[in-house]
């Protein structure tokens, strides 16, 4: 029989198998990111409908989840975080000491086409670097989101990095309008460059042919391309991170008008043509949101692709573990079981007890099935002993044990 609701389209659920793996993601990246001196934020699920719009233009508003509330307020559910968290820096803290180094984790909301790794409600990881000057922000922000993938166990990536000011150079030789620029630049981020064929002139196609499928050629004309001598800087000061796997791409243009020089995409060629988990570069948004003009680097990683990446890569990820189950074998045994169980837990380990009343067989299966490290036998012959029968749920030895020195033998064994 179909059950009477299902989930809506384009979202998921997740278990306690699912979540133990994403909870150790997001906890190595919330650890990397404070590492690296950055501060977490966290801002409101929904805001001002015309926040994204003043970012991302009035095309936007078909991909959000937007609504009229109660007070006959426009009001979005956020499809991204950076607009929300300059938002916050221009109206609480702009006066604090620069740099301003933040990051975030939450959920997002697109009214788009689910697909693999792409989802209606989907959460991202990113950071913010407000304040400093540029080349220095840029590599701090790139190395910490390789810093960050290195650290979940993801190293088979690929980083392209490019400078718009390389793109506009070409197109600020035409004739086009800016309009017709800004179109350019989002076909160049899509990838359907023949599409150009319809707005530049031959000359600035196969210029701007020469630079994606050579860009090592950018060297010989290095005074005809403004960005190039900084790009060459930033992968020094990247190497000098320790990250030798960054490459220079000119068609990385983010597609979007906020941004205003180094741009950068990781590519996962584990996901296939949908390869791409992170995305960003340097961007000014403090003005156009009421705040004083500033240098801004910033990144955001798709992380449900990441989880998708790390599955398709086979990287072991740490599943949850149950240090220790109970089992009591006897009515006599119940509360001196319980007695224990808390012992256990307030001391740190994690410990569930039977409550079914299973026998030893189905009991032994159902701590196996929850993943269980040891199983503590509490029975007429142990109590009798004010012992427990400790078994190892991976080498099947089995140990007594005084119920006085329970803990210390259970936090011994996991150490």
């Amino acid at each position: 029989m179909m059950p009477e609701f299902q989930r809506p389209r384009g979202t998921r659920d997740f278990g306690p198998e699912e979540m133990a793996k994403r909870q150790f993601v997001e906890s190595e990246m919330r650890e990397t990111a404070r590492l690296f001196g950055f501060g977490e934020v966290m801002t409101p699920t929904f805001e001002s409908t015309d926040l994204f719009i003043a970012k991302s233009g009035e095309d936007i508003v078909g991909e959000l989840y937007a609504f009229e509330d109660k007070g006959n307020r426009n009001i979005a559910l956020r499809p991204e975080l950076t607009a929300s968290v300059m938002r916050f820096y221009v109206n609480e803290m702009q006066s604090l000491p620069k740099p301003v180094k933040v990051f975030y984790y939450g959920n997002m909301f697109r009214y788009e086409r689910p697909q693999a790794g792409r989802y209606r409600e989907f959460f991202q990881f990113g950071a913010e670097l407000i304040g400093a000057p540029s080349i220095e922000a840029d590599a701090e922000v790139i190395a910490l989101a390789l810093a960050t993938l290195k650290n979940i166990g993801l190293e088979d990536v690929v980083v392209r990095i490019g400078h718009l000011s390389i793109l506009q150079s070409i197109l600020d030789r035409t004739t086009i309008s800016e309009s017709e620029k800004r179109e350019c630049r989002r076909i160049i981020d899509k990838g359907e460059i023949d599409k150009l064929k319809s707005i530049l002139p031959d000359d600035a196609i196969n210029e701007l042919n020469m630079l994606f499928s050579n860009p090592d050629k950018v060297s010989s004309v290095l005074n005809t391309y403004p960005g190039v001598d900084y790009l060459r800087q930033l992968l020094n000061r990247l190497k000098a991170y320790g990250f030798t796997n960054c490459t220079v791409d000119f068609s990385v243009a983010r597609g979007l008008d906020y941004y205003t020089g180094m741009v950068f995409e990781i590519d996962a060629p584990s996901l296939g043509a949908e390869k791409q988990i992170c995305g960003g570069g340097a961007y000014k948004l403090a003005d156009l949101f009421g705040g004083q003009e500033v240098n801004s680097t910033g990144f955001a990683f798709g992380f449900d692709r990441i989880i998708l990446a790390l599955e398709n890569s086979e990287v072991e990820v740490p599943k949850q573990m149950l240090n220790a189950y109970i089992l009591p074998i006897g009515d006599s045994a119940r509360l001196p079981a319980t007695e224990i169980l808390m012992k256990l837990r307030n001391a740190g380990i994690s410990t569930d007890m039977d409550l079914m009343g299973r026998n030893m067989s189905k009991a032994m299966k159902y701590a196996n099935n929850i993943g269980a490290q040891k199983v503590i036998i509490i029975g007429e012959k142990e109590l009798t002993e004010e012992s427990v029968t400790v078994r190892d749920m991976k080498s099947g030895e089995q140990e007594l044990v005084s119920i006085s020195k329970i803990v210390q033998f259970i936090t011994g064994c996991l150490n």
